[in-house]
């Protein structure tokens, strides 16, 4: 069950820091950093992560539900449309694991079972059983189709809109309970630009915002990939959960302590229905593990020093940045040493 090990994403490996929309055909183009040649399909990610995923999710809803989820002029059509996508790419991407007969979608290891009315979006007849990891959602009850798969699903989930009519778009769903440092409530209903705005260098992007949003209603599938370093490992940086070290105001860089997190993003549109799945699975990963030989630390030092003031800012690594620089360099410099591979940049994982 799900016992593939994640995939080590590097998109520093460009040696740049870039806010764009940085899109690849999903099932189409190879991504430089996945590995040479190598084209990606998928859509959702199970691996053996799988149950970290789910605990971390349940433990958010458990906590304030209402803080990482809800809905904004969620239209009938753009609804079915998404969770009979979202349900049917779960069951053929899980290897037997989850099924889905357009009814009652079924998942042998979280040992439970649901009917669902994607037009509605309503879950009914939820079934437990015995099965591995049954114990993680034993005490959460889903409290609608969208909640139910999104807790199934290790990806976060959202659903963009846009009227057909005036060209309007907006976020109408949001399922995301692993959210780096923002909050869901404060993108709900809000177009494309008024969203990203608070990234840092989103500028360029967001001034090509309708041809994007067109492009990925009706040309995708696409993958993108977001990425930065932290100081935790944890999942869910909701800005009301509990706090962790990451971007806890320390100035001390510990390597140890230093995390890679890399958010592979799926984007699937619906043209019919005015809308489109946007899908978000963060991975850390251990920055010495992530930097594993010099020519990644030098590919990453170089990706950060193209950060601007505000981008370093965004990304909450103030005061950690020249430990961080200087951390890479000492690793970067085992090439001239001979202790690194000085030739190639490894991209497998």
């Amino acid at each position: 069950m799900f016992a593939q090990s994640p995939v080590l994403y590097r998109p520093f490996l460009s040696g740049q820091y870039a806010v764009s929309a940085g899109l690849y055909r999903l099932g189409v183009q190879p991504v430089p950093w996945v590995g040479e040649g190598v084209v990606e399909a998928h859509t959702f990610a199970l691996d053996c992560e799988y149950p970290r995923f789910v605990a971390s999710k349940v433990a958010a809803h458990r906590r304030a539900l209402h803080e990482y989820a809800g809905e904004a002029g969620l239209t009938p059509d753009l609804r079915e449309e998404a969770l009979t996508f979202i349900a049917r790419t779960l069951a053929a991407e899980s290897d037997g694991v989850m099924t889905w007969d357009g009814r009652t979608f079924r998942n042998a290891a979280l040992g439970w079972a649901a009917d669902l009315d994607p037009r509605r979006g309503s879950v009914e007849a939820l079934d437990r059983f015995a099965a591995p990891l049954a114990d993680l959602v034993m005490e959460v009850t889903p409290v609608n189709a969208l909640d139910f798969l999104g807790l199934n699903a290790p990806e976060d989930l959202a659903l963009i809109a846009r009227d057909p009519r005036t060209g309007q778009d907006w976020l109408a769903a949001a399922h995301v309970l692993s959210p780096q440092h923002w909050d869901p409530r404060d993108k709900l209903g809000r177009d494309f630009v008024t969203v990203h705005t608070p990234v840092a260098g989103s500028g360029p992007m967001n001034a090509t915002a309708p041809r994007l949003v067109d492009a990925v209603i009706t040309r995708g599938p696409f993958v993108r990939f977001a990425w930065g370093v932290a100081m935790s490992d944890r999942l869910d940086h909701h800005p009301a959960a509990p706090p962790d070290a990451d971007r806890a105001g320390s100035t001390h860089f510990d390597p140890d302590g230093a995390f890679l997190r890399v958010e592979r993003q799926t984007l699937t549109g619906f043209p019919a229905a005015h809308g489109a799945l946007f899908t978000i699975r963060p991975s850390t990963s251990p920055l010495r593990e992530a930097v594993a030989n010099p020519a990644h630390a030098a590919a990453l030092a170089a990706a950060l020093w193209t950060m601007t003031p505000e981008q370093v800012t965004y990304k909450g690594l103030d005061g950690l940045l020249p430990d961080l620089l200087a951390w890479l360099d000492t690793q970067a410099e085992r090439e001239s040493q001979g202790q690194g591979c000085g030739c190639a940049v490894d991209f497998g994982t």
